[in-house]
């Protein structure tokens, strides 16, 4: 399968109506590079950091970014991981919330960024974190999503494999400052857990704060196969899909998990 992960960059100076245009030519561009999968960045639409305007971009799951992602999907005959965007729930909630579209231009799949950035942010005043995690079943294979700075805690990333994912999709806006952060855990997190993840960062400046870029295809062995530069790009890669299998197979060691309780745990004291 061949996969296309599109860095975009969400310059304060764009409106939104022309970075959503540009984007769909981007997502055009990539289909025509013969991309069966495509994934765009955290918030592309809106930028990570425009907290002032979450409230005015805020869209319900059927508003005009996800009707032009829909469409996209549609005409270019391509699965897309959309990102994520400001949703607003029917109770006036605002979430962070990915979205997924089968090639028919049919919303698959959506998923509320569970873990909400606090540090030096106001996401996690601003929008309410999701309660569930899920996976789809693809024409290719089972998958999850993540969002951004759940990379930081794997206890997600192993519920997923309890449902059966095979790959985990990464739309993010992480800042450069970061960058060794999201090198190491994006390697860690396909690693330990046998899975393909494909990481999609956001670059440029937005509110002063330097995105990371270096969007990234790692294989279950924890290889990367495709990495990103620190620019807008589009980045390419074929996957072997049944390299998930193969893994698994060679080197089981997700059969050996214990799974404790507290009761299993003895206190030492300290003592070895």
């Amino acid at each position: 399968m061949r996969v296309a992960l599109i860095q975009v960059a969400s310059p304060d100076t764009e409106q939104v109506r022309e970075r959503v245009d540009r984007v769909g030519g981007m997502v055009s561009e990539a289909a025509s590079k013969g991309a069966q999968l495509v994934v765009l960045p955290e918030l592309w639409s809106s930028g990570y950091f425009a907290f002032g305007r979450y409230e005015e971009l805020a869209e319900a799951i059927d508003g005009e970014i996800t009707l032009a992602m829909s469409r996209w999907a549609l005409e270019c005959g391509v699965q897309l991981l959309g990102g994520s965007f400001v949703e607003r729930s029917r109770n006036s909630d605002l979430h962070n919330t990915a979205v997924l579209f089968d090639k028919s231009g049919m919303l698959v799949h959506t998923y509320r960024k569970m873990h909400v950035f606090g540090y030096q942010s106001l996401e996690a005043a601003l929008l309410k974190p999701g309660k569930t995690i899920g996976v789809v079943d693809s024409d290719f294979w089972t998958f999850g999503t993540t969002t951004c700075y759940d990379l930081r805690f794997p206890e997600i990333y192993r519920l997923l494999v309890d449902q059966g994912a095979q790959a985990v999709l990464v739309p993010a806006a992480w800042p450069a400052a970061r960058l060794p952060h999201w090198i190491l855990l994006t390697q860690a997190r396909a690693l330990e857990n046998q899975v393909f993840v494909l990481a999609c960062n956001a670059v440029g400046e937005q509110a002063g704060v330097e995105l990371a870029g270096h969007s990234r295809v790692i294989d279950p062995w924890g290889e990367v196969l495709a990495e990103a530069g620190s620019g807008e790009e589009i980045l390419m890669c074929d996957i072997d899909l049944g390299r998930v299998d193969e893994v698994r197979s060679e080197f089981p060691v997700l059969e050996d998990r214990r799974l404790f309780v507290n009761s299993d745990v003895q206190d030492t004291g300290g003592k070895k």
